[in-house]
């Protein structure tokens, strides 16, 4: 049974989580997957869920807050015309056949396989963020088939086991094509509507049929209790975040959320050596 100063901590640690996740994703046109993956994996390791569905219940369950969260950062962007449909709609399709492939994977892999993916990840993204993300260019360049087939694929496939919305590869892509840094935090977060959609129908059903998931309110890879906390918060947070946006500089805050990153990879690092460590 649970503490009453643990439960207590853990809510504490997850509003906050939800609040920053739901503040980036509309700020900086990523999900929060990378904010929510880490507080429900702690969450659910206070809670003594099982060890070998841990990780995989943290993703499924930041796949299914992202939808909401994406809706409401999307439903902003697009009221100052920063969604651009065109790219969206003709990436829709490669996206969902790459996350397929991604639950496929992100099923697969044991639990500390899992987090050391997360982390490596999540490391590189952070110095994106603090180095590279505002020096690029803004001269839209036209996107070939091909790299819609292979980024859209690649979008999709990683960012399931990531239990990300996409918007970290989404972003430095639509950058390295040329397009505003609004524009593509903008249409970003309506990719990561088709992401957290059809990555959480797989992540449930793969954990339905493939595994024998037994922690409480859970339902295959997706785990109700964290979907009802973080929600409300989140939805909150991203319409915030994105309105921010379109009024202030970003590259200080960027930077401050990189560092932020490094420190998850660093810690998700850290817990990974543990759990291989002879107990």
């Amino acid at each position: 049974m649970i503490e009453f100063s643990e439960l207590v901590k853990l809510i504490t640690v997850l509003l906050v989580a939800a609040s920053i996740a739901g503040f980036s994703a509309g700020l900086l046109g990523v999900g929060g997957g990378l904010v929510m993956v880490p507080a429900l994996y702690y969450a659910f390791t206070i809670l003594d869920f099982e060890i070998s569905t841990r990780m995989h219940l943290a993703v499924g369950t930041s796949l299914a807050i992202i939808i909401p969260t994406s809706i409401m950062s999307t439903k902003t962007h697009m009221k100052y015309g920063a969604v651009d449909f065109k790219l969206f709609k003709s990436f829709g399709i490669f996206i969902i056949i790459g996350v397929i492939f991604g639950t496929f994977l992100a099923s697969n892999l044991k639990t500390p396989s899992l987090i050391l993916f997360f982390s490596i990840f999540t490391f590189f993204v952070g110095l994106f963020f603090i180095f590279i993300k505002n020096k690029l260019e803004q001269i839209e360049k036209n996107v070939s088939i091909i790299y819609k087939v292979l980024i859209g694929s690649l979008i999709g496939f990683i960012s399931v086991p990531l239990g990300i919305g996409g918007g970290s590869l989404a972003v430095p892509f639509m950058r390295l094509f040329g397009y505003d840094m609004r524009k593509a935090i903008g249409t970003s977060a309506a990719m990561g509507i088709i992401i957290a959609i059809s990555g959480t129908i797989s992540m449930i059903l793969s954990g339905a049929l493939f595994a024998d998931v037994k922690s409480p309110l859970s339902f295959g890879y997706f785990n109700l209790a964290g979907f009802i906390i973080f929600v409300p918060v989140t939805m909150v947070m991203a319409p915030i975040g994105a309105r921010l946006v379109h009024q202030v500089s970003r590259a200080t805050i960027t930077k401050i959320f990189g560092i932020f990153l490094i420190i998850i990879s660093i810690r998700s690092e850290e817990h990974t050596s543990e759990l291989q460590s002879p107990m």
